[in-house]
């Protein structure tokens, strides 16, 4: 899903590359023309005897991140207007919070996988620059922090969940702060590997490699399944897992020579596939 401009830092992090990613597709770079990049992609089918565990993205995938982001902020926004006013009024200043992004993302680099902190730092921020005690920036996080765990799942998500942890493994992995079990999803999932805890986030081999050894497996053996082309498939793909790319919104595949197992437009979709 595409990340507006006027996204908060650590959600813009959680969707885009990170400085020094690897961007390449296998071993060269991922150069198409814009026919290529729209023409007809077949599936490399999905080896379901070769599937041992699951790997799961959670923003995007299991519920939409953009209204939970919304509402965090809104909570956000109130506790400031309560606690530290002339912060409040600094950012409803649509300007100052582009400005505030841009300062993070040039100041704070080494935050880039660590959506947590870099939150944190950014109400920090704001908080010095409005005059307000920058020792408020950890309630404020906080308050903003328990809201962001209140989501809305999609309505496949559940059953899915329920199918897929009935028959495998299945480890959460995310660049996002997402806690499983605060969102009250817990119980379907083995472990959960997060940028913010491994130090490296998607689309780096790395992480889905750990997410592997989390569930006892080689990358081999893994189904990863998430929504974003680049973080989720093509660094799924250059882990040599299997990948089933959730499509929820119809994109073209914008990553030959590389392609999906499976692209589906919901969760079940992919649950029947599996059998």
């Amino acid at each position: 899903m595409k990340t507006p401009d006027s996204a908060p830092p650590e959600v813009r992090a959680a969707h885009e590359p990170a400085p020094g990613d690897d961007l390449t597709c296998g071993t060269t770079p991922c150069k198409q023309d814009a026919a290529a990049a729209t023409a007809p992609m077949t599936d490399a089918g999905v080896d379901v005897s070769r599937i041992r565990a699951i790997t799961l993205d959670l923003d995007d995938t299991l519920w939409p991140i953009w209204p939970t982001i919304a509402r965090a902020e809104a909570v956000l926004q109130a506790w400031l207007g309560e606690h530290a006013p002339a912060t409040a009024a600094l950012c409803a200043d649509k300007a100052v919070l582009r400005e505030v992004r841009l300062h993070m993302n040039t100041a704070r680099p080494d935050l880039a996988h660590d959506m947590s902190a870099l939150r944190r730092e950014s109400i920090r921020h704001v908080l010095q620059r409005a005059g307000d005690d920058p020792a408020l920036a950890e309630p404020a996080f906080e308050a903003f922090f328990a809201e962001r765990q209140r989501v809305d799942l999609f309505d496949d998500a559940l059953p899915a969940l329920e199918f897929l942890s009935s028959r495998y493994p299945v480890v959460a992995l995310s660049n996002g702060n997402a806690d499983v079990n605060r969102v009250g999803i817990g119980a379907h999932f083995l472990a959960s590997v997060s940028a913010r805890e491994f130090g490296v986030g998607k689309p780096h081999p790395r992480i889905f490699h750990a997410a592997a050894e989390a569930a006892g497996v080689t990358s081999e053996q893994v189904l990863h399944i998430g929504d974003d082309a680049h973080l989720d498939g093509v660094g799924a793909l250059n882990a040599g897992m299997q990948l089933a790319w959730l499509n929820r919104e119809g994109q073209p595949w914008a990553h030959a020579p590389l392609r999906p197992h499976a692209t589906v437009a919901d969760l079940l979709a992919l649950c029947r596939q599996l059998g």
